[in-house]
């Protein structure tokens, strides 16, 4: 079966799919955990093989530590599966209900998007994670991993596919793509793919964007920042620091920039360079930075680079203009925060800093849909568009209206004599 057919035959999919009741698509996630479970050796083993492959081939380090794939991953995606069964079901719900008329009835109703389309490297738990909330979400679904990882993906779609359609979902509505070719195929599928979400390198996920004209939901970059106020509690500035760097350095939120007031930072650079150098970072900074602390000097380029490594830039500002100003000037519109005791400053950094997560005393290291309580997330949206930030159930839906009448026509609310249409909000009886 070619890809277009292929993907004719999930978009079929998709339309049943739409309908299946709530129970069934949950007994269904409960049978792929558990089957996931039972598999866990043979999954281990896959993933074992790819990673001898992977290393042999010189796969770049933070890769190969995205593409490992052990019991612990295991049990993680699975959590979030339990975590996914217990959310409530997002397709179907009624989001507004208007009367335009006696008998005249308009709704906004939540339904799945269609088929969605996902490309990413060397991370099997993305796998799992979009395929069971695309289930939940009532979403068709074409998987495209990289190639470094195909042993574990062609496991793990193998044991979904069967859990799933045991529990009675139509066949063909999860599929793995695997050549190369198929990427810039898939791509230009727009009759039959409704969305596309990437997962990747900056490189990567830029390829995609500039190449298909179906929509794309998701971040070319993540370069995040920790702002330390003059203000900022030192001992709590050094933990979410080191949190937000450190805690998994190999993912998009991930802090990259370390913006420090500069009435505070005489105190605090010295803090942060040991706590940090004990967890092996390199620290760059600005002059500034250097005049204080013994550290590589930062360029141009540090400011607009996501590492994903152990490496951190450092840049002293004057105060919190200048922090914001840095921000969103170098930053990707991922997750940025401030730590600080002045409320007045925080809010005005979140209301300032025009990225999708702004936090308040909390690690960048928080955004995540599984931690947001969204069921784990097909990927983080910097798109101003449907979805922003992680993205889980919701950002899998989209609405339509219905209207229910009785017989009415426009002609009836036209011309000297028209009908009046009242749009009443018939869910608050207003």
């Amino acid at each position: 079966m070619n890809l277009s057919e292929t993907a004719r035959v999930a978009k079929s999919a998709s339309v049943n799919l739409a309908t299946v009741k709530t129970n069934v698509k949950n007994n269904a996630l409960v049978e792929i955990a558990k089957a996931l479970k039972q598999h866990s050796a043979e999954i281990v083993s896959a993933n074992k093989e790819d990673l001898i492959t992977a290393e042999k081939g010189n796969l770049a380090e933070p890769l190969l530590k995205r593409l490992k794939f052990d019991e612990d991953k295991i049990d993680d995606v699975c959590a979030g599966i339990e975590s996914l069964i217990k959310l409530d079901d997002p397709v179907g719900k009624t989001i507004t209900a208007t009367e335009l008329d006696k008998g005249l009835e308009l709704y906004k109703v939540s339904c799945p998007i269609g088929v969605i389309g996902v490309v990413f490297e060397s991370r099997p738990d993305a796998l799992v994670q979009i395929s069971t909330l695309c289930l939940k979400s009532g979403d068709a679904v074409l998987l495209k991993g990289g190639s470094e990882a195909v042993k574990t993906n062609r496991i793990l779609t193998n044991i979904i596919t069967e859990a799933s359609e045991k529990a009675g979902l139509p066949k063909g509505w999860i599929q793995l793509l695997e050549t190369r070719q198929d990427v810039a195929q898939m791509l230009a599928l727009d009759e039959y793919i409704d969305l596309v979400i990437p997962r990747g390198s900056n490189d990567f996920v830029r390829y995609i964007m500039n190449n298909t004209n179906i929509p794309v939901l998701g971040h070319a970059d993540g370069i995040c920042h920790v702002y330390i106020d003059g203000d900022a509690d030192l001992d709590m500035a050094v933990n979410i620091t080191v949190d937000s760097k450190c805690q998994y350095v190999a993912v998009c939120n991930a802090a990259e920039t370390l913006l420090v007031d500069n009435n505070i930072a005489g105190k605090f650079l010295p803090k942060i360079k040991t706590a940090l150098e004990e967890k092996n970072v390199e620290l760059r900074g600005c002059e500034k930075t250097q005049s204080i602390i013994d550290v590589k000097p930062a360029t141009e380029q540090d400011w607009a680079t996501e590492y994903l490594d152990y490496i951190l830039s450092i840049k002293i500002v004057d105060d919190l203009d200048k922090a914001i100003e840095h921000i969103n000037n170098y930053g990707s519109g991922h997750t940025d925060t401030i730590i600080t005791t002045d409320k007045e400053k925080a809010v005005s950094f979140m209301a300032l800093v025009d990225s999708g997560n702004v936090f308040w005393n909390a690690s960048t290291r928080f955004s995540d849909g599984f931690r947001y309580g969204l069921g784990a997330e097909v990927g983080i949206s910097t798109n101003k568009i449907h979805a922003r930030g992680p993205v889980g159930l919701e950002g899998l839906v989209i609405y339509k209206w219905k209207l229910i009448g009785n017989g009415q026509v426009v002609a009836d609310y036209s011309g000297n004599d028209a009908k009046i249409l009242t749009h009443k909000n018939i869910v608050n009886g207003q």
